[in-house]
């Protein structure tokens, strides 16, 4: 990373966070081991994971053969929503720490706060699905997301295979508040989606009052989306000025912000250019942060509506 911003955040338990991270959502089985790798050799340290994005295997093995400390590597993965109930939390972490060949993981986060149902025969899956295929939510553990919490709580046991740290993914700010009002361990970080179209400006803002950190997700957005925000004539005239790609404004400014920013790309030379990151200009850091809140065309990139729920409202069953 270049000059300017930080390389790593403080988190409440002191341990210092990588600011930039190595995504691995939506990178397809046979080029993410590469993908991954080329990170690594790169220079990131942060590798991002989850158990809903199926290559978690192929990850592991390109973490295994770069030959790299374990000490010196940040991993975070996540609990699959077929998988809150608090009896099966340990069992998936288990499972995803072997896959991954990590022996621990840095950070263990709540992907989503939406519970599944149970399978036919009555044990945890990744999609229950009714006969017409629609996924199957069960909304009274969904509401109490708490007791999901307790089962992640009970990982941090101190034991070498523990994860360091753990918390949530997809939270809004009520839910956040509830969970810290009743948690033992307090949630480290919430990973939301954050980028130039979906800023979420009071969530960073309360973030940063209570002492929270952030984590954005899908920064460059996705698909056409994606495209658009790499188009933006503020980006791109940003990036112009400083002689870059607007991706690496738009990832730049995301730290900037005080979040970390998780990076995405299967294609090296892209790897390599969202790594060389750089503190804006004051000016064009508080123009960013105006044009984003003015943004014209505010969509979310991801936004599931399993069991009919709208997740990131505040709703209960």
């Amino acid at each position: 990373m270049a000059g300017g911003l930080p390389t790593h955040f403080k988190l409440y338990t002191g341990a210092l966070i990588p600011s930039l991270g190595f995504g691995t959502w939506q990178a397809a089985k046979g080029q993410v081991g590469n993908a991954v790798a080329h990170a690594l050799r790169t220079g990131y340290r942060h590798i991002d994971c989850a158990w809903d994005y199926g290559n978690e295997a192929e990850v592991g093995a390109a973490i295994r053969d770069s030959g790299i400390p374990r000490s010196e590597l940040w991993i975070t993965s996540k609990l699959w929503n077929g998988y809150h109930r608090p009896q099966d939390v340990a069992e998936k972490y288990h499972q995803t720490t072997k896959n991954l060949n990590a022996g621990y993981l840095d950070l263990y986060l709540i992907h989503w706060p939406v519970a599944f149902s149970l399978g036919p025969d009555g044990k945890p899956m990744d999609y229950p699905r009714d006969k017409d295929g629609n996924v199957l939510v069960d909304y009274a553990l969904t509401d109490d997301y708490v007791s999901t919490w307790r089962g992640m709580e009970q990982l941090v046991d101190g034991s070498e295979t523990a994860p360091r740290h753990i918390g949530i993914s997809n939270f809004n700010i009520r839910k956040w508040k509830h969970l810290l009002s009743e948690a033992k361990t307090r949630p480290a970080v919430n990973q939301c989606e954050m980028n130039f179209a979906w800023p979420q400006p009071e969530l960073v803002k309360w973030a940063k009052e209570n002492g929270q950190q952030l984590e954005a997700y899908a920064p460059l957005g996705s698909g056409a989306k994606s495209k658009e925000l790499l188009a933006d004539p503020t980006v791109v005239e940003i990036a112009t000025k400083n002689g870059v790609s607007p991706s690496r404004v738009l990832l730049s400014w995301q730290i900037q912000r005080g979040n970390v920013v998780l990076a995405k790309s299967v294609t090296p030379a892209r790897i390599e250019d969202n790594f060389f990151l750089f503190k804006l200009a004051e000016e064009d850091f508080q123009k960013m942060e105006k044009m984003s809140a003015a943004y014209p065309n505010k969509a979310r990139v991801v936004d599931p509506q399993w069991g009919g729920l709208d997740i990131f409202q505040d709703w209960k069953q």
